[in-house]
């Protein structure tokens, strides 16, 4: 399995399992045999509402001997609505005694976008916060401070455009090591993959398949289907593998970290598999020039006449 370094010697297993949608009932069994096969990177967050239950897993693995907790890379991710400076730690907090953990790998602010305490999801303009007002910088010295205490490892963002980033580095004391964004052969992100790269920040790439299981809101009938694409599914034909294994290889060749979701054993095993999937250089060429740059999960949820975000563009920067 390929990794990502970090600094401090860690490193990162490039495939992992994603556990956004993945429902209560479903997830423990799907994160204990994610384990027993070899999945040593699970990517969680508080808003999926199912860290207690991935927690239980985490717990019975390791009580068992299936797994040690160094051997595991395990990432969560702060919510919009605690990103008042003294807000992050107690939700890091939560957190880890949700997953029965000691500390986090990696620890990362979910959206540049705030909410007010106690919000979910926004129902109207007046349950957002302005980032003027609770600015990033701000949440970022709260994640400096889960380091300072032990309570993670390393830290990170999702979701932050290139000029986003830039702007947090200008007071960051301790720099983001990660991006997690959407990215996918129809969402390429090369300027953003290699400006990343250049400032030492790694990339994990989320709804890698196309996230055909997304919110209902997200979906449009006329949204393409990655998963069908007729270059992908010739070049899985070629290689003699499915065209979600296509999709994997693609983006551990790339140099980023994928994440997966899934909850059935089969595929479990398939998408590991594809760290053994070897795509030559014109299959990249083929598949770079799938990139129309959608976005599956288009950020629409923030966007409010009268909020931080009146479009889209703004949540981009584009």
């Amino acid at each position: 399995m390929k990794t990502l370094p970090f600094k401090n010697g860690d490193t990162m297993p490039a495939i992992g399992l994603g556990t956004w949608k993945s429902k209560e009932g479903e997830v423990y069994k799907a994160v204990m045999e994610a384990i027993r096969i070899g999945y040593r990177h699970i990517d969680c967050a508080a808003i999926y509402g199912n860290e207690a239950e991935i927690g239980q897993a985490f717990k019975d693995a390791i009580e068992s001997g299936l797994v040690k907790r160094e051997d595991l890379w395990v990432t969560s991710k702060l919510w919009n609505n605690s990103h008042r400076k003294d807000q992050v730690v107690p939700a890091l907090q939560k957190t880890l005694k949700d997953l029965n953990l000691d500390y986090l790998d990696l620890y990362i602010i979910h959206w540049p976008v705030a909410l007010k305490e106690g919000v979910g999801f926004p129902g109207s303009v007046e349950d957002f916060l302005s980032l003027d007002e609770v600015s990033l910088a701000e949440t970022w010295e709260g994640m400096e401070q889960c380091v300072d205490q032990g309570l993670a490892r390393h830290i990170g963002v999702s979701n932050f455009s290139m000029e986003k980033i830039k702007n947090l580095l200008t007071t960051a004391r301790i720099h983001p090591e990660m991006n997690q964004v959407e990215m996918h052969p129809y969402l390429q992100q090369n300027v953003l993959l290699n400006y990343c790269k250049n400032v030492n920040i790694h990339i994990t790439a989320y709804s890698p398949l196309g996230s055909s299981d997304r919110p209902v809101h997200l979906v449009k009938a006329d949204d393409p289907v990655l998963l069908k694409d007729e270059t992908v599914a010739s070049i899985a034909e070629k290689h003699g593998c499915s065209p979600a294994q296509v999709l994997i290889s693609w983006a551990v060749i790339r140099g980023t970290s994928v994440i997966p979701k899934s909850v059935s054993p089969e595929r479990l095993h398939q998408n590991l598999e594809a760290a053994s999937v070897e795509l030559d250089d014109d299959d990249m060429a083929q598949i770079s020039e799938l990139d129309r740059h959608f976005r599956y999960v288009n950020g629409s949820t923030w966007v409010r006449e009268g909020a931080y975000y009146t479009t889209t563009a703004e949540l981009w920067d584009e």
